[in-house]
């Protein structure tokens, strides 16, 4: 039997019994989501540089699966704009082969996190971070829509963004007024809809009103049909992936990025879900869930997959309780797909857009954008370069850079609260602020010096630790450290601390630590730092240690005064 946090949501659901009644919401709820979906869907495809029905196909295959066998009781799972920059991407390197082979190595990545226990440490990415790229993915899909919204003739659009951008102006003068009128009423009808009847389905009803119009009044105006011709109908039989090893090797980055990025948004989201509903999910098997529906999704043609904020919000909203209404979802699409397909053919690709510039502009987050521009230095920094490297640059090269910045600021920030300062004797090991008076010392035995470190001791604060010592003038005979606010230890620290022990060795000078908490203590056992009763020992506290001191003293006067 699996373990609870191994165990799909589902199945621990459905043992707990599952009525009638939640059925039917379930039901009603999943055919909201995929109303709300289907459009969608298509427009990622396009816009990811593949084509409607590998986003249709998505959704279905990594939809149900992602419901099946994830770890949220409402995650809606599916193509989503976060991945469209390294879709478009990878397609345009390594072909549509090459993103199929890159999914399936996402899926398995994903697997192994979710069993490596990684589901908690995903979270753990910066704020800044996760705002910057998401931003960035915002302007970037933005971008790749105004070709179609304004009906521009151009043969190729550049991947890079300043090209992109190039070419656009370049092109002004193919301006079609007919595209761009339809592209603006879809969007103006989405925004209305979703500011006066947010209940409705604005995208659908902006793809149905354009696609009637478009061909009531015979517009000159690109379609579905007229750029995707040859559209399958259906689903596509599951088919071994072509690959070799120089495209294996090739295409791991991009792999771990898709990997990265499922496993983010898809916990985000499960975390917005747990918060609106009351609910706990299972971060592990979410990751493993989301990793079996993306290898699925690319044995059945589709693109990467992961858990979506707003069609997850959606699916709450409309009454969804169990992930038998994502499943639903899921199967609701795949009888659009087969009964309404050629219905699709009509949709004019301007209203696409019109879509992807609403996603856009929700994954955009403008408000926490600006929040964070006016917050601190390094926070804002962080962000903005993120921003701008997700734009300039690669998505990939963002997050790492992003994180690589995050961490070292984090790290800098921490060294700032590690103190150590000398102390005396009537300093008392108690809790809150201490007003520290560096002339105590002259009531410690002649020959004790005390020092306190407060903070964690890693590699960023180890240096000026050494020096601190190294600078405290005459060799003490009794050399004292308080450690009860050392909450951590590094690998650095440890060898700082292994350096000091050996130079009082030298200096025939007894050391004591006091105070040592549990994960410092255990680190000193690891590494055999013991108490040998001689020139190192150990004391449970200060006040311990102060009388131990006392007893050593008066030992070497005993020894000093005998060898006289």
């Amino acid at each position: 039997m699996l373990p609870v946090h191994f165990t799909p949501k589902l199945f621990s659901l459905l043992r707990q019994g599952y009525s009638l009644e939640t059925f039917r919401s379930d039901v009603m709820a999943g055919l909201t989501v995929a109303i709300i979906a289907l459009p969608l869907s298509m427009a990622l495809g396009i816009a990811s540089g593949a084509s409607p029905d590998k986003g249709l196909v998505t959704a279905v295959i990594a939809g149900f699966l992602i419901s099946f066998l994830g770890g949220s009781r409402v995650q809606i799972g599916g193509p989503t704009g976060a991945f469209i920059v390294v879709v478009f991407n990878v397609i345009a390197r390594y072909g549509y082969d090459g993103l199929l082979l890159a999914t399936l190595l996402a899926g398995i990545i994903l697997i192994i996190a979710g069993y490596a226990r990684f589901g908690r440490v995903v979270k753990y990415i910066p704020y800044p971070v996760v705002t910057g790229f998401t931003a960035g993915i915002a302007v970037i899909i933005a971008s790749s829509q105004i070709k179609d919204f304004l009906g521009l003739d151009i043969s190729v659009v550049p991947a890079e963004f300043i090209a992109k951008w190039q070419t656009y102006f370049s092109h002004l003068d193919s301006f079609s007024l007919t595209t761009f009128t339809v592209g603006f009423c879809a969007l103006l009808t989405i925004i209305l809809l979703k500011r006066y009847a947010p209940k409705l389905p604005a995208y659908l009803i902006a793809v149905t009103l354009a696609a009637i119009g478009v061909f009531a009044l015979q517009l000159p105006v690109a379609t579905i049909g007229s750029r995707f011709p040859d559209l399958p109908s259906g689903l596509p039989m599951p088919h071994l992936i072509a690959w070799d090893f120089e495209k294996l090797t090739a295409i791991v980055p991009s792999a771990f990025t898709i990997a990265f990025l499922a496993g983010i948004e898809s916990l985000l989201s499960a975390v917005v879900a747990d918060g609106m509903m009351g609910s706990r999910h299972r971060s592990d098997q979410e990751l493993v869930g989301q990793g079996i529906a993306n290898i699925a999704s690319a044995f059945f043609g589709g693109m990467p997959a992961t858990g979506a904020i707003a069609r997850t919000a959606t699916n709450l909203k409309s009454g969804g309780k169990t992930p038998i209404a994502g499943m639903f979802h899921a199967i609701f699409i795949l009888l659009f797909i087969l009964f309404a397909g050629d219905a699709m053919a009509f949709v004019p690709l301007a209203a696409l857009s019109a879509i992807l510039f609403v996603v856009a502009w929700n994954m955009s987050e403008f408000q926490h954008f600006i929040h964070i521009i006016g917050l601190s230095k390094s926070d804002r920094t962080v962000m903005l370069l993120t921003f701008a490297l997700t734009i300039l640059v690669d998505l990939t090269v963002a997050i790492g850079v992003g994180v690589t910045l995050a961490s070292l600021l984090f790290m800098r920030e921490m060294s700032k609260t590690v103190t150590l300062r000398s102390q005396g004797r009537h300093i008392r090991d108690v809790s809150g602020d201490i007003e520290e008076d560096e002339d105590q010392r002259e009531f410690l035995p002649v020959g004790v010096e005390v020092f306190r470190i407060t903070g964690p001791i890693f590699f960023g604060v180890t240096g000026t630790m050494l020096d601190t010592l190294q600078a405290m003038g005459s060799t003490p005979t009794i050399l004292i450290i308080r450690m009860k606010h050392v909450p951590y230890m590094d690998v650095a620290g440890l060898n700082a601390i292994k350096n000091l022990i050996k130079e009082c060795h030298l200096k025939k000078t007894v050391i004591i630590f006091s105070g040592l908490q549990q994960q410092p203590a255990e680190l000193f056992d690891k590494a055999g730092i013991k108490d040998n009763h001689t020139d190192l020992q150990l004391s449970p506290s200060y006040e311990d240690a102060i009388v131990l001191a006392h007893q050593l003293v008066g030992q070497i006067k005993t020894t000093t005064e005998n060898s006289l």
